[in-house]
């Protein structure tokens, strides 16, 4: 469509919306997670606890990036306070990321492969903990978020 100077769409023509229409978006939240792989090849999935968003879920553990933390340095503290083990910069290999929208947030989170650590893992803010073959993770309920990442776990490990 040719249109002459005079004959141009003023802003106001154009059929959007006008900025203060626009909703405001809701906040992004980044979570690092860790998909723990054992020397049998199983994957470690946590169970969130009772009184906890998404009680009796199965999860992979991590948590919150908080200002300032990159997200490697994030995993490893929560690795510690979840599970009672230390992980260095050196074991953990970004893999894949789930990009989900809540109803009042949206989950941004980096999933890391881990397959060394020191320590036994043991439930420390967790229901429950189970280590599973790739092939059974999607017999867990699982938050909408971490769903999506087994099929990657499953064709990968």
């Amino acid at each position: 469509m040719d249109l002459r100077p005079d004959q141009a769409l003023r802003r106001d023509q154009w059929g959007l919306p006008l900025l203060t229409e626009i909703a405001s978006p809701k906040p992004t939240v980044l979570v690092v997670a860790a998909a723990l792989v054992d020397a049998d090849g199983r994957v470690l999935i946590c169970q969130r606890p009772p009184g906890k968003q998404l009680a009796g879920l199965w999860e992979f553990p991590g948590g919150k990036v908080e200002p300032g933390e990159t997200p490697e340095d994030a995993l490893i503290r929560e690795l510690k306070e979840e599970l009672d083990i230390g992980v260095s910069h050196a074991c953990l290999a970004p893999f894949v990321f789930a990009s989900h929208g809540y109803d009042s947030f949206h989950l941004l989170m980096p999933l890391y492969l881990c397959r060394r650590w020191n320590g036994t893992v043991r439930a420390r803010e967790h229901e429950a903990i189970a280590w599973v073959r790739p092939n059974q993770l999607s017999e867990y309920p699982m938050p909408p978020a971490d769903a999506p990442l087994v099929a990657w776990l499953r064709d990968f490990i």
